[in-house]
């Protein structure tokens, strides 16, 4: 029911973390502020597939 998926930085593209969701109930891609080590700052990463 869960699906593992990475998260990539808005600026850099680079991805950084992976998690799960529930492919059932959120269908659109989803979006956290994570901080990115390479940017050296809290950005935007969004699910890449």
């Amino acid at each position: 029911m869960r699906d593992i998926v990475h998260l990539a930085c808005g600026e850099c593209k680079r991805r950084n973390y992976s998690t799960t969701k529930n492919k059932k109930k959120t269908t659109e891609r989803i979006e956290f502020s994570k901080f990115c080590r390479f940017c050296r700052k809290h950005t935007a990463h969004k699910e890449t597939k």
